[in-house]
């Protein structure tokens, strides 16, 4: 995770989200009435939990309890319903008037109005409060006048934002988006209280929001402790008494923790681990379909961005056994992916196989590919990731000797182990690696057009690679003007076709969410990007 902005018609996940159930003892039962508190791993997050500065999935876990929507996506099915909304509503498909609907307030007990979505939006768009997730905001009139490409901004709002009374606002967009209330439930479109502005620093301390959890206290490296808000009027009220999310370094010492009667909730099972997850689990063990692509992206902006170098990059592609590492190390829970989106959207969604044969394992293919191309820069390559969570140094051993093996120039592939997420996440986005990286990516809405645009469009919010085709672009931005959905997804797929002329990210495989949990803990699922619904999670 996460993304950009641009999804002008809707496609429907076919993830749907497993639900279990369990009963048993334990410390911190509640009484068996369901409010105990849940304990669960986690990772630290990048950045201070401002829902438009967070693109990556620990801080997004914290968000999605923290914050509601305009819209909220449906954790069985995907599909986008209106929370914080009253209606959405458009003639023109560039025009809408948003209304809200009453009781709505943050944890602090300020009401929430209008002006906390407007005052929100304007201040993720401008340039210098350098939110990650401002391109979300770019269809906005006049994003341009507060988020110009070099130059300080000439205003301090979008004048596409306007604030028609508490409970009334209109959005102009620049141009048609059929579908633009679609997008609404990613957080990054969440309101403000106007702490937020008043005291900033005390807010990121302490994030109020108005969602069915407030943070009770956070120690980075330690852990962040989250309780039941009681005064929360939504729909989605927390069954449990709050959740207290535990910081691990090191998955496995999560899953021991949680065999140990320590944990309750582990919701990435360690590769490690698999062999034996169902005898140690059984029905506590959750494996489905997920909104999740693992890649490789290449810093184009290095030796290997050079011209030529595809070649060189279509043949590491073609060295990599997927079925091989997928079986022996994900035991079934990933898949080998044939194209840059997700499997679980479905063939109406947009999922088919644009990778063909450069997604296929051919050492002889692979050798001739890259030696066209010039030969691996300095003749090797380096790997990196974050190690603490995914086992991710298990599989970057696996496809680093597949490549070697392939190749048979001895060890030309190594690995650059990141001990955390948030050091590997800085190194990436500052631009500091020369070498291939993981770059997966949990889709933040269930639309073919957040696996494409967010990642390799040029300039985009999670273009790491900086890869920049301005065939791509326009390819892009002719499927964001189709309201019709299947002609959209054919001009997606047409800059699939790109990407594997191009490969500027290898598509490795499709991943399954995995959870395991403890007895005591029951109605546990997993929603469509593979996130725990804690607020439904009942303990004792």
């Amino acid at each position: 995770m996460r993304g950009a902005t641009h999804a002008k018609w809707a496609a429907c996940a076919v993830a749907v989200a497993l639900t279990a159930t369990a009963c048993g003892g334990g410390s911190d039962s509640g009484g068996g009435d369901g409010a105990g508190i849940v304990s669960s791993s986690w990772g630290d997050p990048q950045n201070p939990l401002e829902p438009a500065n967070t693109n990556e999935v620990q801080g997004g876990k914290v968000l999605d309890m923290l914050f509601r929507g305009l819209k909220r996506y449906d954790p069985k099915t995907g599909e986008a319903l209106d929370m914080v909304a009253q209606s959405i509503e458009t003639t023109d498909q560039k025009n809408f008037t948003v209304t809200l609907k009453d009781g709505w307030k943050f944890s602090n007990d300020e009401p929430v109005t209008a002006q906390s979505f407007v005052d929100a939006w304007n201040y993720a768009a401008d340039v210098r409060n350098k939110q990650n997730n401002s391109p979300f905001f770019s269809d906005i009139v006049g994003y341009e006048d507060v988020h110009p490409e070099s130059g300080e901004p000439t205003a301090k709002t979008m004048k596409g934002l306007v604030v028609k009374d508490d409970k009334t606002f209109t959005v102009a967009l620049k141009q048609k988006f059929s579908t633009w209330p679609d997008t609404l439930g990613y957080q990054a479109f969440s309101p403000l209280p106007k702490a937020f502005f008043t005291d900033h620093a005390g807010w990121l301390n302490k994030p109020i929001g108005n969602g069915p959890y407030t943070v009770d206290s956070y120690t980075k490296g330690t852990g962040m402790s989250l309780r039941k808000w009681d005064g929360y009027t939504g729909p989605d009220k927390a069954q449990n008494g709050g959740v207290d999310l535990k910081v691990y370094t090191d998955n496995n010492t999560a899953y021991t923790d949680l065999l140990a009667g320590n944990l309750d909730l582990v919701d990435d099972v360690p590769a490690q681990q698999l062999k034996n997850v169902k005898s140690d689990l059984g029905d506590r063990y959750i494996n489905q379909p997920a909104l999740i692509i693992q890649t490789l992206t290449f810093p184009m902006y290095s030796k290997w961005g050079e011209a030529g170098k595809e070649k060189v990059r279509q043949g590491i592609s073609r060295a990599i056994n997927r079925p091989e590492i997928t079986k022996q190390i994900f035991q079934d829970t990933r898949s080998p992916a044939k194209d840059w989106t997700s499997s679980a959207l479905g063939e109406k969604g947009g999922y088919k196989d644009m990778c063909g044969d450069l997604c296929t394992y051919d050492p002889d293919a692979a050798k001739q590919l890259i030696q066209e191309g010039g030969g691996l820069p300095d003749g090797k390559m380096t790997i990196t990731s974050n190690v603490d969570t995914g086992s991710h140094r298990v599989w970057m051993d696996a496809v680093c000797n597949s490549i070697n093996n392939a190749l048979g120039q001895g060890p030309v592939c190594t690995v650059n182990p990141v001990g955390t997420f948030a050091d590997f996440r800085n190194q990436q986005s500052s631009f500091k690696l020369t070498g291939p990286f993981r770059s997966g990516w949990q889709g933040d809405y269930p639309l073919i057009q957040n696996f494409l645009q967010p990642l390799y469009y040029t300039g985009a919010s999670s273009n790491y690679g900086k890869f920049s085709n301005a065939d791509f672009d326009k390819l892009v931005d002719q499927a964001n003007q189709e309201s019709d959905t299947a002609a959209a997804i054919a001009k997606f797929q047409d800059a699939e076709k790109i990407l594997a002329q191009q490969m500027p990210s290898i598509p490795l495989w499709y991943q399954n969410g995995s959870a395991g949990y403890s007895e005591r803990l029951s109605d546990v699922a997993l929603n469509q990007f593979s996130v725990p619904v804690y607020d439904q999670i009942k303990v004792g």
